[in-house]
């Protein structure tokens, strides 16, 4: 893994735990956070995170 890939990973992963909590307080639906996520994995691009989807 390289470091770019590396602080591509880390970014995602950083916004994907935001984004759970605001799931969880009901601040956002299911369908927003699906949506986001699919932004985010285009936008970052992660290796592993994309495989935990």
């Amino acid at each position: 893994m390289t470091y770019e890939q590396f602080e591509r990973e880390k970014e995602y992963e950083a916004r994907m735990s935001i984004l759970r909590k605001m799931l969880k307080s009901g601040l956002i639906t299911k369908k927003e956070y699906d949506k986001i996520d699919t932004i985010f994995v285009k936008k970052y691009a992660p290796i592993f995170g994309a495989l935990c989807r």
